[in-house]
C-alpha cells in the first residue's frame, strides 16, 4: 500500500503543528510547552488513555483496535526536544527563542507521530493496542532510559517498540535501515593532567602539562589505529582543551580535556575505557605529571532486532516501493534504552537534499510527512490486522 490518503489529506494540517513546534523549540527536559500541547491533541483524538509526566516531561497515549483479540502491544516513539544552536534558516517560522532551534528535525518527528495517532483513533483498523510514545531528552539528556526508569514498558504492556529518525541526503520520503548494531555507544572522558607550574622561561624547574596533555592525545589515537582490529569501528576524539594559565610566560599547573568515545560493541567499549586509562595515567607518569580520568558510559550501542527490521523493511517497501540499506551511524540515540528493553527497529526516512542535521541550516522537510505519518500506520495496521 502506498502513502494513505488520509496523510495527504492531513499534510497542511500536520505541517502547521510541525511549524509551530519549530518556531518554539525547548531543550532536553524542558519541554513543557511541547509537551502540553501534544497531550491536548491527543485528548482531542480521542485516544483511550492520555499520560503526562513520565520520564519527568515525556507524554504517553493509547489508542484501543477494534479489537484485542491479538492481545499484542505496540510502541511507537518520537523525540520532542531541540538543541542550543542559534538559527540560521531564515524561514518564516524560525526559532522565536535565542540560541535554540529544531536541529535535528524532532518537530518532524512529533508532529508525524501526532498525525498517526489522529489516524489510528480515528480508524481503529487494527486488532490490539497501540502506544504512542513522546519522549524529551534526547539530545543528551537520556530522556529514553529516563522514560524507562519510570515503568513504560511494564506499566503498559509494550512487547515491541518502534523509532523513525528523517535523515538528510536520503531521497526525500524514501527510508533506510539495518539491522543489528545500528548507531553508536556515545560515551565521554574528562582528564586531568596536574604537572608543576612556572616560568615560561624556566621549562627545566617545571612538570610542563601542556606537552604531557599533547602528548596524550596524541597517544589516545593509537587506541583506533593500534589497540583495536582494523575491521572493528571506534573514534576517539578530544573535543576541549584547557589550561590553568592564560598567561603568555607561564607553564601552567594543570591541563583539563574533554572528549568522546564511539564505539558499535561492548568489546569495543570496554577496550576503549581500559586503553584510555592505562595511556593517560603511564603517559603522565613518564612525565613525572599525574592523569586523572573520568570516564562516563552515556548512550548504549543501538542495536535493531532482527525479526523486527525484517518487518520495519516490508512495511517501508509497502509505503515507499524500496528500502535500502543504511550506513553504521558513529552518532548516537537513545532510542537505544527502549530497544535495551523490549525488541523494535529504529528507521530513517529521506529528509532529501538539505542541510545535516545539528547544523544553523538545517530544517525538517514537511513533504517527507505522508511518508513517514504511512510508515507509523502501517507498523500498527500491518503487525496487528484487523480481523
Amino acid at each position: 500500500m502506498p502513502i494513505k490518503n488520509r496523510f495527504a489529506e492531513m499534510a497542511a494540517e500536520i505541517t502547521e503543528w510541525r511549524r509551530d513546534f519549530h518556531e518554539h523549540p525547548e531543550l532536553m527536559y524542558d519541554v513543557q510547552r511541547t509537551a502540553g500541547i501534544v497531550a491536548g491533541k491527543l485528548r482531542a483524538f480521542g485516544c483511550d488513555e492520555v499520560v503526562e509526566g513520565i520520564g519527568r516531561t515525556g507524554v504517553v497515549a493509547v489508542i484501543n483496535g477494534k479489537a484485542n483479540g491479538s492481545g499484542k502491544v505496540i510502541g511507537l516513539r518520537a523525540d520532542m526536544d531541540a538543541l542550543p544552536i542559534q538559527e540560521q534558516t531564515g524561514v518564516d517560522y524560525a526559532s522565536k527563542t535565542p540560541d535554540a532551534m529544531h536541529a535535528c528535525g524532532h518537530d518532524g518527528h512529533t508532529a508525524m507521530l501526532l498525525g498517526a495517532a489522529k489516524y489510528l483513533a480515528e480508524t481503529r483498523n487494527f486488532d490490539g493496542k497501540v502506544v504512542i510514545i513522546f519522549q524529551p531528552a534526547e539530545e543528551g539528556g537520556a530522556g529514553g532510559r529516563a522514560m524507562c526508569e519510570d515503568g513504560l514498558m511494564e506499566r503498559w504492556g509494550i512487547q515491541e517498540v518502534y523509532g523513525m529518525h528523517n535523515w538528510p541526503g536520503q531521497p526525500l520520503g524514501k527510508f533506510a535501515i539495518r539491522p543489528g548494531p545500528f548507531f553508536a555507544a556515545t560515551d565521554v572522558f574528562e582528564i586531568e593532567v596536574e604537572g608543576k607550574g612556572g616560568h615560561a622561561a624556566k621549562p627545566h624547574e617545571t612538570v610542563d602539562s601542556t606537552v604531557c596533555a599533547a602528548q596524550i592525545i596524541s597517544t589516545i589515537q593509537t587506541i583506533a589505529s593500534r589497540s583495536a582490529d582494523p575491521v572493528d569501528q571506534i573514534v576517539v576524539s578530544v573535543t576541549s582543551i584547557e589550561s590553568s594559565s592564560k598567561a603568555f610566560n607561564v607553564i601552567p599547573q594543570r591541563v583539563a580535556m574533554k572528549g568522546t568515545v564511539r564505539t558499535l560493541s561492548p568489546r569495543m567499549r570496554d577496550l576503549a575505557e581500559a586503553r584510555l586509562s592505562t595511556i593517560c595515567t603511564s603517559v603522565a607518569e613518564a612525565f613525572g605529571a599525574t592523569a586523572r580520568v573520568n570516564y562516563v558510559r552515556n548512550y548504549p550501542v543501538m542495536v535493531n532486532s532482527e525479526e523486527q527490521t525484517e518487518f520495519a523493511v516490508e512495511v517501508a517497501r509497502s509505503v515507499a516501493g524500496e528500502c535500502d540499506e543504511a550506513p553504521l551511524v558513529m552518532g548516537g540515540e537513545d532510542f537505544a534504552f527502549m530497544l535495551e528493553e523490549r525488541p523494535g527497529a529504529y528507521i530513517l526516512v529521506g529528509n532529501g537534499d538539505t542541510a545535516p542535521v545539528h547544523h544553523p541550516e538545517y530544517n525538517f522537510n514537511d513533504e517527507a510527512i505522508p511518508a513517514g505519518c504511512s510508515w507509523w500506520a502501517e507498523i500498527v495496521e500491518q503487525r496487528m490486522p484487523a480481523a
